[in-house]
């Protein structure tokens, strides 16, 4: 393991408004420190310059994810003698949650993280790893862009444990009509049936509308406990502490316009509702509906339509469905509006093995409770 040098590069090859700049791996990498009058400059320009960037990318979604006080911002910077920059978002876990070390990118239920920077390669990627894991900590997770995974996939080794992962993303080339044609025959039909029925949508950019989607979302969750056997009262503790309602009003406050939620109504009646993260590229990153609502509307169809036609407008490469996991019906609705699945893995460095201990406790816990996956 290469541990990060001390000599500092001269002067006159320093990026702008770097206050200093150490050897990771090579002559040809450095770990870079910004000053603070420069360092959100300098990430947002890493960001701007990476067509593939994810909105989790961004600083302002360290920030949201900060915000909590859960988590402190150790994002680390990079360059290259080629003039290339890098950045990996990283935040560390505070608290008696942090003992030993817990560096994420991102935590759990934060979405996707990782590397971000035009022109990221293999052999660049191997030197940020072992910069990263070579800061000591207990753990280092990291979940990386689906649509990179051929890159990780080369880039790491067996000291990694790799948590296997599949997500959908749509390819927007082309623009909304070629989105359009793409769209699988029966999706078409259901959007046009949902905009028959006189399905209502709302588009909220300034997290108006949160409140009523967090009802949705509570609806969600009881109905999932019913479908998986989960005792109602330990469903709904999860979803409170892994999405407060408090947690969404910070994503909407740091991103801004970037944070949308689009709502259908029915009848007047909130039914469905899912928030997309607008960059680079668009990530779909919580769906929650009231079936009974919904009924044969198809809103949800209408919904995703919206999405994809706003995500065209804003100039995105790509449409993050988000996990699909094992869910064969989820997968085929995510596939009616042309999205591919994606197999890919969660890159996990611990020196104790947390993951394992933690995936066997889940796997009595929920024998004991004939929790079934659905």
């Amino acid at each position: 393991m290469t541990e990060l040098g001390q000599a500092k590069s001269p002067a006159d090859t320093r990026p702008a408004g770097v206050v200093s700049s150490v050897p990771v791996a090579s002559a040809d990498l450095r770990l870079i420190e910004p000053g603070p009058d420069d360092r959100r400059a300098w990430w947002r320009a890493v960001v701007d310059s990476d067509p593939d960037a994810l909105p989790e990318h961004t600083p302002e979604w360290v920030d949201a994810i900060c915000a909590s006080g859960s988590y402190q911002d150790a994002t680390r910077f990079y360059a290259d003698a080629d003039g290339r920059r890098f950045v990996v978002p990283l935040v560390r876990r505070t608290g008696v949650a942090g003992w030993g070390g817990w560096l994420l990118s991102p935590p759990p239920a934060w979405g996707m993280g990782g590397v971000v920077g035009r022109g990221l390669d293999e052999s660049t990627l191997r030197q940020i790893l072992t910069d990263l894991v070579g800061l000591g900590a207990q753990r280092v997770w990291i979940r990386p862009d689906p649509t990179r995974a051929g890159l990780w996939e080369a880039a790491t080794d067996d000291s990694s444990l790799a948590v296997g992962r599949h997500a959908h993303v749509v390819d927007l080339d082309g623009g909304v009509d070629a989105v359009w044609a793409r769209l699988h025959r029966g999706t078409r039909k259901y959007v046009r049936r949902a905009e028959r029925a006189g399905v209502r949508i709302e588009v909220d950019r300034a997290g108006d509308l949160l409140d009523t989607y967090y009802d949705l979302y509570l609806t969600s969750v009881d109905r999932w406990a019913a479908r998986q056997h989960e005792p109602l009262r330990l469903a709904r503790w999860r979803a409170r502490r892994r999405d407060p309602l408090e947690k969404l009003v910070r994503m909407s406050h740091h991103l801004g316009p970037d944070f949308v939620l689009t709502m259908a109504f029915v009848d007047d009646e909130p039914a469905y509702g899912s928030i997309m993260l607008l960059g680079q590229t668009a990530h779909v990153t919580r769906s929650a509906m009231d079936v009974d609502r919904v009924g044969s509307t198809k809103a949800g169809s209408l919904v995703q339509w919206s999405m994809l036609q706003l995500a065209c407008a804003h100039g995105c490469r790509t449409y993050h469905l988000g996990e699909s996991g094992r869910s064969q019906p989820l997968a085929q609705f995510k596939e009616s509006f042309g999205a591919v699945g994606i197999d890919y893995a969660e890159h996990r460095y611990e020196r104790l093995p947390f993951t394992v201990a933690d995936h066997r406790l889940r796997a009595v816990a929920k024998k004991v409770l004939r929790f079934r996956d659905v």
